[in-house]
């Protein structure tokens, strides 16, 4: 009965999760915890991080500021958290993939997600990971439609592309990286707390 009902409220958590995640009924501006969203995101990803027989796993550290309601489209900004944590994932993955389980070990794969206010009006939300970088090549081009460094048929491209749109033209905000070889990457998003309705949106 004790692991019935741990599977039961397993399940529930992630019913929630994805529920909260979608947002598909709310297609106009909400006020939402950002937090939430991102806490959402991790758990839908949960299988990705945990760690493997071989002792492997990514690491999830959280360093949340108090952040005020957000103003935003939830499910959208929630794909973007997706992808962002995602393209983290598959960074990792691949770079733990050629490393051997001691450096593994001594250098666990990491990811830091945290959060800001940026002066009045904005907050940020950084998220980091400690894999091998890339060149500024690389880079400058990661927001590109259909730019992709995975294998054929791992990526299409457009996450990263799609994410760009959803933070700039949506939201009118900003989607940065900052990232070079050996230093890991890290993804910045910045997005007012209040949107301005002088002005449409398409």
């Amino acid at each position: 009965f004790q692991s019935m009902q741990l599977g039961t409220e397993r399940i529930q958590d992630i019913v929630t999760s994805l529920r909260n995640f979608s947002r598909l009924d709310e297609a106009e501006y909400k006020q939402v915890d950002i937090h939430a969203g991102i806490d959402s995101t991790l758990m839908i990803l949960q299988n990705r991080l945990k760690p493997t027989p071989d002792g492997t796993g990514i690491t999830i550290v959280k360093d949340y500021d108090t952040l005020p309601m957000v103003e935003c489209y939830p499910g959208q900004l929630n794909q973007v958290f997706m992808n962002l944590i995602a393209n983290s994932i598959d960074a990792l993955e691949e770079y733990d993939s050629t490393r051997s389980l001691d450096e593994i070990k001594a250098n666990p794969s990491t990811i830091r997600i945290s959060t800001s206010r940026v002066g009045n009006h904005s907050v940020a939300v950084y998220i980091a990971d400690n894999g091998p970088g890339m060149s500024e090549t690389v880079r400058s081009h990661l927001f590109d439609p259909f730019f992709t460094t995975k294998p054929i048929g791992k990526g299409t491209g457009l996450g990263l592309s799609i994410s760009y749109q959803i933070v700039t033209d949506k939201h009118r905000g900003k989607l940065e990286c900052h990232s070079a070889p050996g230093e890991g990457a890290e993804f910045m998003i910045e997005i007012p707390i209040r949107q301005d309705r002088s002005e449409s949106i398409d």
